[in-house]
């Protein structure tokens, strides 16, 4: 087989023949390679015109050869077969000389995985810059007229990811994501969201700029308030930046050895197992590891291998599972879980107008920004509202106020969430807006 040198987007008939391909030559007593190939193309906007237009080709070939307990891995960006094979070379001379890993596990069994095609939208594969162009013209077209300064991006991508090891393991999935981003802002007031679907015909991309438009001009002249514990109204883009922190913590090991807010510990303070299946949240929170929900229709396996399939996270304010990596789990006796994502979280049929109209005194945040650990024990951060923070009084929008800091526990937030809207996707989850009963404010900030 001949293969072009220039990097591009390989089918998966040729990407699996260059992983059979390598795994031939290995001199190595094992060898796992991981193959990725994309194509992906950006428009980036600000003062309302076009200020970049990115393409980008990349391949990148991964290997990692076993000698017993010492492993090395090396990686190429060539589709060269003298680079491929000095890159097998490189990895098992790197390998003889590694020390032993103290936790190390044998090389994956071929796996069995979901009998389901990952979503590939051929429009989106194939989207010419001139229409990517267009769209962002209409979108400054917008801003321009409403007297807002509008930016942002607008992204493509095509990628095919194929797996392979010694011991027979094959995988490969393929996939298309599109990305829309906007800010508006004007004078003191600014607003933000991001959507993202793996076709771009599912961007509602002129009705977020008209909605996120209008939220900057009413964002305008915000009022102070005092810090303190309020009911909050997530979007669900600022809910976005939030859950997953919860999703990222519930670890196993870390549960397992006292460094998790899963963690038990016994009278003397020392770990003492986890709390898997107690209840922990409010019963509205139900969380799934769902690659092929309807919103994503992602890959089958991840990285290393193992089934990403679906699997209850959290029912009913309950924690299901925890994430298991092949080590841990070998030492626990218990079957590796991949990681737990993509994350979906259960919504309703409100909208989030409605929820606000259900709130008789609260604050609205349409962004979580800059959120980052206070206490990983306890999973308590710290971050900021942006980007368009309104006061609630008696189930209506009242007026702007200040963006302010918060310090608070998510898995106290969890536990007072009491109503939902509907879901939509952000990045690789799937969230819906929330309410939470109590939300603590430690400080006014002057951020925009």
């Amino acid at each position: 087989m001949t293969l072009t040198p220039t990097p591009t987007l390989l089918n998966q008939d040729q990407a699996l023949s260059l992983v059979e391909s390598a795994i031939q030559q290995s001199e190595a007593d094992g060898i796992f390679i991981s193959l990725r190939t994309s194509e992906s193309a950006l428009s980036r906007f600000s003062e309302n015109q076009i200020s970049q237009n990115i393409s980008r080709n990349k391949f990148n070939l991964t290997i990692t050869s076993y000698f017993g307990k010492r492993s090395a891995s090396a990686s190429t960006t060539e589709l060269d077969p003298n680079a491929i094979q000095e890159t097998i070379r490189r990895s098992e001379e790197l390998a003889r000389i590694a020390p032993d890993d103290p936790e190390w596990i044998p090389l994956l069994e071929p796996q069995t995985y979901e009998q389901r095609q990952p979503a590939f939208d051929q429009a989106t594969a194939t989207f010419s810059p001139l229409a990517r162009g267009e769209i962002v013209q209409r979108v400054c077209a917008l801003a321009a007229k409403a007297g807002v300064e509008g930016s942002g991006t607008l992204s493509t991508e095509a990628f095919l990811d194929v797996i392979g090891n010694s011991r027979g393991l094959r995988a490969s999935d393929r996939g298309t994501e599109a990305d829309f981003s906007f800010t508006a802002r004007i004078e003191d007031g600014s607003s933000w969201s991001q959507r993202t679907a793996f076709a771009i015909a599912q961007l509602p991309i002129e009705s977020l700029t008209e909605e996120l438009i209008e939220r900057a001009l009413s964002s305008r002249h915000p009022r102070e308030v005092s810090p303190g514990k309020y009911p909050v109204v997530f979007n669900g883009a600022a809910f976005a930046a939030l859950l997953p922190w919860v999703i990222w913590n519930l670890d196993a090991r870390a549960a397992d050895e006292g460094r998790s807010f899963m963690s038990r510990t016994d009278e003397g303070g020392k770990p003492a197992g986890n709390r898997l299946g107690e209840t922990l949240f409010s019963p509205l929170v139900q969380v799934q590891r769902h690659p092929a929900h309807p919103l994503l229709q992602m890959g089958t396996c991840f990285g290393d291998g193992l089934s990403n399939h679906y699997l209850d996270v959290i029912k009913d304010g309950i924690p299901q599972t925890l994430s298991y990596s092949r080590y841990w789990a070998q030492q626990q006796g218990k079957e590796p879980t991949g990681g737990l994502f993509p994350i979906v979280m259960s919504g309703s049929n409100q909208s989030l107008t409605d929820l606000i109209a259900q709130t008789e005194r609260g604050i609205l945040v349409n962004r979580s920004w800059y959120v980052r650990y206070v206490n990983p024990r306890t999973l308590e951060v710290t971050g900021m509202t942006r980007d368009g923070t309104f006061w609630i009084e008696n189930g209506q929008i009242a007026n702007p106020i200040k963006n302010l800091r918060f310090n608070q526990s998510l898995p106290d937030m969890l536990r007072d969430v009491d109503a939902l809207s509907f879901v939509q996707r952000f990045g690789s989850s799937v969230i819906p807006g929330v309410r939470v009963k109590a939300f603590n404010f430690s400080s006014v900030t002057d951020s925009v």
